[in-house]
């Protein structure tokens, strides 16, 4: 009795400690204690104790971290003035080294990759940065990887949102656009007109080597033209006939006298 009516007027005091003592670590987290300026160790998820004064413990995110990497101007290897942004997705893989390694991680990072693109557009031309965006996400990708690796950094992807292009260059590039669309269209008229001539030099030959097919042919499209009668038929003879016509004429007038 006597010791609990010690510490009942002393359970406010306790109360108060292990407020101030316990730290709360998440299961996405992990705790880095320093014993008077010195790192102790990782600390898992859970309760610690952490005695104020002589210990501090800093808890790092190992979550996947999505971060926007702002507009960058860059000049690409055809010398094209660009402005392009990304978004690089990485976590902590070593929560002692984020924190022992270098200071504020993540402003590190986002740097990184900030440099890490303008020296990746100034690496290839501006086809092959439109062509293969994928190829230059995983080059910056790599780089950044490696660079950050000391500091217990793992990236795990980089994909770039958006490639900004002067007005100048957008114009021309419409009008190559439009003209690749028109000699595409020329080439395409072209081997039709080909293919047609191919097939009317082969229906030619084939009306020459059948007897009478040509006349047949002939009276199929006279037959073909009075169908409609809105439609007009001209023939056209040799000046020879017309001569001949008219000479049976006078031959007839004669005659009749």
């Amino acid at each position: 009795m006597e010791i609990l009516a010690f510490l009942v007027p002393l359970l406010p005091f306790l109360i108060i400690i292990l407020a101030v003592t316990i730290r709360q670590i998440n299961e996405y987290e992990r705790g880095v204690m320093f014993t008077m300026g010195k790192f102790t160790g990782l600390k898992n998820p859970g309760w610690r104790i952490v005695i104020p004064i002589f210990q501090k413990m800093i808890k790092v995110d190992l979550r996947v971290k999505a971060v926007d990497v702002p507009d960058q101007d860059a000049i690409t290897k055809d010398n094209v003035s660009i402005r392009m942004n990304a978004v690089i997705y990485y976590k902590v893989s070593h929560a002692e080294k984020a924190i022992l390694e270098v200071e504020h991680f993540a402003y590190a990072v986002s740097q990184l990759a900030q440099t890490t693109m303008r020296n990746a557009a100034g690496e290839v031309t501006l086809d092959e940065l439109l062509k293969n965006r994928d190829e230059v996400a995983a080059r910056i990708k790599e780089i950044v990887d490696k660079a950050s690796d000391p500091w217990g950094i793992k990236v795990d992807t980089v994909e770039l949102k958006d490639i900004g292009l002067p007005e100048n260059m957008k114009r021309t590039m419409a009008k190559e656009a439009e003209a690749e669309r028109e000699k595409r269209a020329v080439i395409i008229k072209a081997e039709g007109e080909v293919a047609a001539a191919e097939n009317m030099a082969k229906a030619a030959n084939m009306l020459h080597a059948a007897p009478g097919a040509l006349h047949l042919r002939t009276l199929q499209t006279v037959n073909d033209l009075s169908s409609d009668q809105s439609n007009t038929t001209i023939w056209m003879m040799p000046i020879e006939v017309l001569r001949a016509v008219e000479q049976v004429k006078e031959y007839i007038e004669k005659k009749n006298q």
